[in-house]
């Protein structure tokens, strides 16, 4: 029996090198899951991720080299594993359909999180603003379902390095001390969690049944604030009063549609966030979810209060 449950925690993560995957393997192994973590080859000329290797393997994981577009590699390193998660950059969403097929080829993985970690990508409906952005999630999400593979989507919304420092002022690196830009009529709510606390609670529904084919949401209290909350929370820290400047959904869509991309994303992600409400419009039981700090009441995780007193 020890032996079978030992299998069935063992974990595969793609994407170690990046914040969050670094954050998932540090959690992984931290929880006594046998952790592998699939690398490419090139990693290893690359000091700054060679050391993230080091340190996870002088903590017990154990690399493996491969990438998603090599079939081979794949095949072989799921099949030492129960559970896979993809933490790969937006950019590469799409790598993932080899992996899916290499997933069902091997029909030996019980939970499979691919790469998502922010808003829900079915409920944000921002007409291509985001240059598909969330459609190419959703893509990934349907192959997964078309195809049986038991899963689990992390929508944790915005990781709290995401426009926090900056009071959600796009362009600045810091939190404004004189005026803040609000967007909309500052009473729409967001969500933001630390990358080390999306890691904790991914891999607390690795093996987790209520979690099943489910959406996690991430909503921690002390974490879902909209922007006129924010800016009194760091006004009572600055002990002053900013100057307001609101900015009304009109306006922030021409100022979207004037600014060339990249450089718009920022503020599409503040529409669909604050303007919009996606993040929060909608009822988590309801739409056939289940909230993190309702399952995993015991961990323990960043407030934005705690985190902006960082900032001071």
């Amino acid at each position: 029996m020890e032996e079978s449950k030992e299998a069935f925690n063992s974990i595969l993560i793609i994407g170690v090198t990046g914040r969050l995957g670094f954050e998932l393997a540090k959690a992984s192994l931290e929880a006594s899951h046998p952790t592998f973590c699939l690398v490419r080859p090139s990693t290893f000329s690359d000091s700054v991720k060679s050391r993230k290797l080091q340190i996870l393997t002088d903590s017990g994981a154990i690399v493996l080299q491969g990438s998603l577009h090599d079939e081979g590699s794949l095949v072989e390193a799921i099949k030492q594993v129960k559970a896979v998660i993809c933490a790969v950059n937006s950019k590469q969403v799409l790598d993932q359909k080899p992996l899916i097929s290499a997933i069902k080829k091997t029909g030996c993985i019980e939970r499979f999180i691919p790469s998502e970690f922010g808003l829900d990508p079915d409920k944000t409906h921002i007409s291509e603003m985001d240059q598909g952005f969330y459609s190419r999630k959703s893509e990934i999400r349907r192959l997964v379902e078309a195809e049986g593979i038991a899963h689990t989507y992390i929508s944790c919304n915005f990781f709290m390095s995401y426009l926090i420092p900056s009071l959600v002022q796009p362009g600045l690196k810091s939190p404004p001390r004189d005026k803040v830009t609000i967007f909309g009529d500052g009473n729409v709510k967001g969500v933001f969690v630390k990358e080390r606390d999306v890691a904790a609670f991914t891999i607390s529904t690795v093996d987790d049944p209520r979690t099943l084919n489910k959406v996690l949401y991430l909503r921690p209290p002390g974490n879902v604030y909209s922007m006129s909350e924010l800016v009194e929370i760091w006004e009572h820290k600055i002990k002053k009063q900013l100057e307001k400047i609101y900015v009304s959904e009109e306006d922030l869509l021409n100022k979207i549609k004037e600014t060339p991309y990249p450089n718009n994303m920022e503020m599409v992600f503040i529409y669909a966030a604050f303007v919009k409400g996606f993040q929060t419009c909608f009822e988590v039981e309801a739409a056939g979810g289940v909230e993190g700090s309702v399952l995993y009441p015991h961990l323990k995780y960043t407030t934005i209060s705690s985190y902006l007193d960082t900032l001071l």
